[in-house]
Parts: C-alpha cells; structure tokens; sequence
C-alpha cells in the first residue's frame, strides 16, 4: 500500500499528515469449510458455526472470512475440494460429513489444523487419542454408529408386538457397513429381523419405503447421514404417507413431523466445532484441543405424528423425553 508522503510546510511550520491511514494492514485470516451437502439446507450448521467462532473473538467479514466447498452430497468430490483449500493457502480447515470428509481433508494436508465432525476418531484412524489427538486435526464425535442399539430399542418399545425393522442407509458412506453391522446386532438382542434399504438418492426413497409393507417391516430407523439430515422433510412425508413409524438421529426431524429422534444436537455440535475452529486461529495447536463426544443426547416424541400413525406412547417413554411436541 502507497505510504502518504510529507507535505510541504505552512508558515514556516511542517505539516505531516497521519501515517496511520496508510500502514500495512494485517492479513485476515480463512477458514477452508469443507461441506458434503449444499448451502442452502445446511444453513442453520453454518449459522451455528459462525455463532461459536464469535464466542471466540472471530466475526465473518471482519476479522476473519471463510472459503466454502460443497460437495453437493457426492462423497467422491470430498478429496478435490479438500485439495482445493489446501491450495488456497487456508489457516484452518473445517471438514463436515462425517468421517469421509474428515479423511479427505486429513489425506490432503498434515500441516493445515483440521476440526471435524467424524464417527468413532479412533476406529477411522483420524486421530491416535481423544485426550491428546496426535497430528493436525481435533474435532467432535458425532456417534453416528454408536447409538444405533439405543435408538432400536426406542423403537421396540414405541412399537412394541414389531418382529421386523427396516434400516435406511446411504451406500456411499463411508460407515454403511459398520451401520448395517451394529443394527443387525441391535435388532437381535431385541428379537427382531433386520431389513437394509439402501438409498444413495432421491429416487430411491420412494422405492426403499414402499417396499416395507412387503417385508412386513413394522418400523423404520434412518442411518445419521447429512443427505438424509438435508433431506428430512422428503423423508418424513414417505414416511407417513405409507404409516410408517420411523425414528430419526436428531430433533430437526420431528420438529418437521417426524415421530422420534435420539441424538445429540447438531447445532451444538456446530457450535463447538465454531468454538475450536477459533481457537486455532488464536494460536491453539489440535493436540491441544481434545476430541469431543456428546455427554447430552435429546429424546424428542411428536405426539400428534404418534396419533396418526395409531400409537400410543408409553407414559414411561414420555417421561424420559426431553421434548414432546404436541
């Protein structure tokens, strides 16, 4: 930038404007925002995001600016995009979608920090600790397998006299195999057969749900994935057009007509991903910063979807929700 030069004198006085205006500006700094889905349904996570990156000092546009790449639900595009950051020269990268995204960014760079949201850290070999995570990321567990069992056993007892339960998973990640593993377990111990309906777009929702009645497939669970997540309301509406009774990972889905959820909250979890995602930028190294699991997991009932579908939620069911929606 051009310094502002001295100028003349006045009365045998020197005058010298203010150099202020003029010196070297301090570089803002930018977050890579790695996305599986799109913009527009994923607005309330960004939201929240930025919400916890402005507990930490950094304001969008003022002192900080983020390079968005979203992957518009194709798992394949994930390792491009994440290149891509790395190309631009980002101080921090966020990786969002689960364990796919998380070792895209981690297969592109080990010097740039990366937060992610992921599965079990451990297992996918993100990290070697969650106290101490070794290398250049850190993040939060979002428990996307773990809590299978008990969302199955919600299920046995909303729907109680059920012998079959179908499962919904998307083939293309990265955690359908141990998805399909954990439910097939789950629905064991509960004397019930499990049934897999794989969806990898849109076109297969219709299909996957229709195809219950011939199973005889009294209840449905959906796999924690950010197409379907973005995609809740398409899904909510098959579900009851077909009287299916479904329970989902998150409360976002029955706020929007869905019968139950178990899970943590998503934008909590965004939050706390804004919240390490500064401190970085403030100088924090990810081993510093140890991998976070949700300790708060939301037990969410609609009760008038309940109704429509002819159930009745125990009384023991309904004082164990954290919310009931009427």
């Amino acid at each position: 930038m051009r310094r502002r030069e001295f100028v003349g004198t006045l009365a045998g006085t020197a005058i010298v404007l203010p150099l202020a205006a003029g010196a070297q500006q301090k570089r803002m700094q930018v977050i890579g925002f790695l996305g599986v889905a799109s913009p527009g349904p994923s607005a309330q996570y960004v939201a929240a995001f930025h919400q916890g990156l402005s507990e930490t000092g950094y304001v969008e546009g003022q002192n900080v600016t983020t390079e968005y790449r979203w992957a518009e639900d194709s798992y394949d595009r994930l390792p491009t995009l994440a290149a891509d950051l790395v190309d631009h020269k980002v101080d921090v990268i966020l990786a969002t979608g689960g364990t796919a995204g998380a070792m895209a960014a981690k297969g592109a760079t080990s010097t740039i920090p990366i937060v992610f949201t992921g599965g079990d850290a451990i297992a996918d070999r993100l990290v070697g600790s969650f106290a101490r995570p070794d290398g250049n990321l850190t993040g939060v567990s979002i428990l996307a397998v773990e809590l299978i069992p008990k969302r199955v056993e919600l299920m046995s007892e909303l729907a109680p006299g059920t012998r079959v339960i179908a499962l919904v998973v998307n083939p293309k990640n990265p955690n359908a195999d141990r998805v399909m593993r954990d439910a097939h377990e789950a629905a064991r111990a509960k004397g019930m057969q499990l049934q897999v309906l794989k969806a990898g777009s849109e076109a297969d929702f219709e299909p996957a749900l229709a195809s219950m009645a011939q199973l005889q497939a009294g209840a449905l669970l959906i796999q924690s994935d950010p197409f379907f997540t973005i995609r809740r309301e398409q899904l909510i509406a098959l579900a009851a057009r077909h009287a299916i009774p479904a329970i989902y990972q998150g409360r976002e889905f029955v706020a929007s007509g869905g019968l139950i959820s178990y899970g943590p909250s998503l934008t909590g979890i965004y939050r706390q991903l804004g919240i390490y995602t500064g401190s970085i930028l403030h100088g924090k190294k990810p081993a510093d910063l140890p991998v976070q699991q949700p300790t708060k997991f939301e037990l969410v009932i609609n009760l008038k979807t309940a109704k429509a579908l002819g159930l009745t939620v125990p009384p023991t069911l309904l004082a164990r929700a954290d919310e009931v929606i009427e």
